[in-house]
């Protein structure tokens, strides 16, 4: 007859293996939670419409900028590695970027307003849209990952992916203004490079050719130059695919090659209509 082990023992021995990896982890305590609530907090201070504090002089303004340093620094010491003893440098490195940031976001709400014959107000955008909201998340998460900070940008951006639909990877190189029009499903992978007044609808790849680990720090993703058009789900690949400026890529349109300067690129697919008596199987479909 068997015995059984010793339940005591199989617990012990989870217990300094689960130890082990808590201890040995990159990361500790509650990070993602913190890092999603300093998010917040900073899309609160960078647009009024979300948040219920106003700022009445620039004492309050710098007061604002001041905490949001002290709490950067705080979670960026939550990180189980060298970054801890960096981290009042790093956290003055980002909010020294947010005039900048400040900036670029109002471009990129106010493109979205001019380009999109639906929206009545900037305030709109701001509230409502949510390729905006993913633009804020990835500029946010951006300068974070130039900083060379490890996974606090990639949870930034995986809560935008979350709340938006959206997935843009912090490394993307994305000029400012940026339109998002509709954008749900929009993958937009690391070594991407954006130019300025660039327009993606729904459904949109900027992908590699391959997935090789190997492949790991290459440009793997494609560059689209200035005002570029790319409308719903077209699949653009590889690093070394360029797509010209000014140029349009049609819907549905599957791209691996560069494309130059004022092309017009297009999937050319063929709906024909017929009179139901002409046809001569029943179509009866119970979805």
């Amino acid at each position: 007859m068997k015995t059984q082990p010793n339940r005591n023992s199989i617990f012990i021995d989870f217990a300094k293996s689960l130890l082990s990896k808590r201890q040995n982890n990159l990361c500790t305590s509650s990070l993602k939670t913190e890092v999603i609530d300093y998010l917040k907090e900073l899309i609160d201070f960078l647009f009024p419409h979300f948040s219920s504090k106003v700022y009445y002089s620039s004492d309050d303004v710098l007061a604002k900028l001041q905490l949001l340093e002290r709490n950067l620094i705080g979670i960026i010491k939550l990180l189980n590695s060298n970054y801890a003893k960096d981290a009042a440098e790093i956290a003055r490195k980002f909010i020294e970027q947010i005039p900048e940031l400040h900036d670029k976001l109002w471009e990129d709400a106010n493109a979205i307003f001019k380009g999109d014959p639906a929206a009545e107000t900037v305030d709109e955008v701001i509230l409502a849209y949510p390729g905006f909201m993913a633009i804020v998340i990835y500029r946010l998460a951006h300068e974070l990952y130039r900083l060379k900070l490890p996974i606090i940008p990639r949870i930034v951006t995986e809560y935008g992916h979350e709340i938006t639909g959206i997935d843009i990877h912090p490394g993307a190189q994305i000029g400012s203004p940026f339109f998002i029009d509709h954008g749900t499903g929009i993958v937009i992978g690391e070594t991407s490079i954006i130019g300025k007044n660039v327009k993606i609808y729904q459904g949109v790849t900027l992908g590699a050719l391959s997935v090789d680990k190997k492949l790991a720090q290459t440009k793997r993703h494609p560059t689209i130059e200035d005002d570029v058009i790319i409308y719903s789900q077209a699949v653009i690949l590889g690093g070394d695919t360029v797509i010209g400026k000014n140029s349009i890529i049609g819907g549905n349109a599957w791209i691996t090659q560069s494309i130059p300067e004022n092309s017009i690129v297009y999937n050319k697919s063929e709906v024909r209509v017929r009179s139901n008596v002409e046809f001569e199987n029943s179509i009866d479909f119970i979805i």
